[in-house]
This record gives structure tokens, C-alpha cells and sequence, in this order.
């Protein structure tokens, strides 16, 4: 199982970025979904997750800017962020609860990242 994330870049304060991660493999189904991110120096924290139901959890700190969705048909999770601030910088790592064909748990499969950059 792989997870692919794409749509990060460079962006100025106040701008908008849209990531998606794709899963792809031998899926049987995926539970939850995540995005996590790492700044600098920091550790890895939690941004946004969403269950295969729909049920949405946000740190404080993006709460109200950021929109976490999926599309269970796609094996698809996207990261809608708005009104970017510099504190925003990070990579940012897609996360998922995987199970695979023939009933296999995968757990904690985590995406390569992507970069996500916003100026003052």
C-alpha cells in the first residue's frame, strides 16, 4: 500500500492551498485518515484526521481554516487550507488505517510528504 501526496507549494499569508493524498495498492477498505505535519525543528504533530464515516477531528490551531475530506470510493483524503500563516510551514505527511485485501490490518501507513511553504 502507497500513499501519494501532492499539492503543496509556496504561498503567501492569507493565500489558500488544497493538498490530496491518494492510496493505492491492495485495499480492502481504509479507516481513519490523517494529515500530519512537521515544521522545522519540530516534532510531528496532528492537523486534521477524518474516519471512514465522516467524523472530523482538528488540533486547535487550524480549527476554522482547515477542511479535512475524503472520498471512500476514491481511497482519496484532501487537506483544504485556508488563510495560510507563516506558523502553517511545515512538510505535510498523509496518514492512514489501512486494510488490505484478504482482511491484512496496516496500520499507521504513512504518504512522502509535501512541502508546504507560506510567507509574511
Amino acid at each position: 500500500v502507497q500513499l501519494q501526496a501532492s499539492g503543496g507549494g509556496l504561498v503567501q499569508a492569507g493565500g489558500s492551498l488544497r493538498l490530496t493524498c491518494a492510496a493505492s495498492g491492495s485495499i480492502s477498505t481504509i479507516d481513519r485518515m490523517a494529515w500530519y505535519r512537521q515544521a522545522p525543528g519540530k516534532q510531528r504533530e496532528l492537523a486534521a484526521e477524518i474516519s471512514r464515516g465522516g467524523k472530523t477531528n482538528y488540533r486547535d490551531s487550524v480549527k476554522g481554516r482547515f477542511t479535512i475530506s475524503r472520498a471512500n470510493a476514491k481511497n482519496t483524503v484532501d487537506l483544504q487550507m485556508n488563510s495560510l500563516t507563516p506558523e502553517d510551514t511545515a512538510v505535510y505527511y498523509c496518514n492512514a488505517d489501512v486494510i488490505r485485501s484478504g482482511g491484512y490490518w496496516q496500520p499507521n501507513v504513512w504518504g512522502q510528504g509535501t512541502q508546504v511553504t507560506v510567507s509574511s
